[in-house]
């Protein structure tokens, strides 16, 4: 009757919730490698105690900048999955101890505004900034090329995580890059120019990165140790995102920026550069109606000959 109690619940329980305890336990897989990463011992994914869990919880605020919330839906998500999926019963004492780790910021409120509203919009100015206050080695490359890549094929993070080197070609003009399909979204090809800018550059960036770290094939951006090691497997997306907000908070940027920022702000930065909406539309990959893509272009144009502009005021 267990057995079957179990079966029947998990019928029953809604694709959503599955997929979301399916990302809960990649990020428990993440924050386990990240762990081995930097303790140089790796430790089973089954080991739900305490002290993982609680660990679990400092990394998703402090490493994925993550909301309360968040974190509250992903300790049940590890706990449901590692029942459910693994045979283990994670102890009670486990799960209490790491909502008391959790209570505290919870009281936080600029911790529970993480992730609210639209994600601001990057500007040229602020990738430069980026630029400037970049590390310095194979991860500062990385990095640099990845947010850069972000924006210029106007991508999401799941988008950018799955990008593959073969698929990325150089042209006499710049880029010519296969966008996968992430969610059901269906594949692109976009041209990405060379910028004026060297150090905003993203064909100058992508190619210092593809030639320090050897990278011929496979995933475009990998995962790189405290050693310098390279990751053999794609990142994912809350690793583009952890990415591009770390490098905008060590370069001082005023207002925090996510993965869809760089999106925005390729959008609202080609639309006051004068491109055309269907060629904007074709890099982003947003449907012709889509709300979302005429709320940047209203972002964009609403100091362009503004109602109260020359009005004899």
């Amino acid at each position: 009757m267990e057995e079957a109690a179990e079966k029947h619940l998990d019928a029953i329980r809604p694709h959503n919730t599955k997929r979301g305890y399916a990302n809960d336990w990649a990020l428990w897989e993440e924050f386990h490698g990240w762990l081995a990463e930097r303790t140089g011992q790796g430790l089973p994914l089954t080991a739900v105690t305490k002290g993982t869990l609680v660990g679990f919880v400092v990394w998703l605020d402090t490493i994925k900048l993550a909301a309360p919330n968040s974190i509250d839906r992903r300790i049940t998500g590890v706990t449901v999955t590692a029942r459910n999926e693994h045979g283990i019963e994670v102890p009670k004492a486990a799960t209490v101890a790491a909502r008391q780790a959790l209570k505290p910021l919870k009281n936080d409120p600029e911790r529970m505004a993480r992730g609210r509203g639209k994600a601001a919009a990057a500007t040229p100015a602020q990738l430069q900034q980026m630029s400037a206050a970049v590390s310095e080695g194979l991860t500062g490359l990385r990095d640099r090329a990845l947010w850069l890549m972000a924006f210029g094929i106007c991508g999401r993070s799941a988008e950018v995580a799955g990008l593959r080197a073969e698929t990325i070609t150089l042209v006499t003009k710049g880029l010519e890059v296969q966008v996968p399909a992430v969610k059901g979204r269906p594949p692109r090809k976009v041209e990405v120019a060379y910028g004026k800018n060297p150090d905003t550059c993203p064909v100058r960036a992508w190619l210092t990165w593809k030639t320090a770290a050897g990278v011929g094939s496979g995933p475009a951006f990998v995962s790189i140790d405290v050693w310098g090691n390279l990751g053999t497997g794609h990142l994912s997306a809350e690793a583009v995102r952890e990415i591009i907000a770390r490098n905008a908070e060590q370069a001082g940027i005023a207002v925090r920026l996510t993965g869809h920022s760089m999106r925005a702000g390729f959008i609202t930065t080609a639309r006051q550069a004068g491109k055309r909406e269907e060629k904007i539309r074709a890099q982003s990959g947003h449907a012709e109606n889509s709300p979302a893509f005429w709320g940047y272009i209203r972002e964009a144009d609403k100091w362009t000959d503004a109602a109260s502009e020359d009005i004899g005021l």
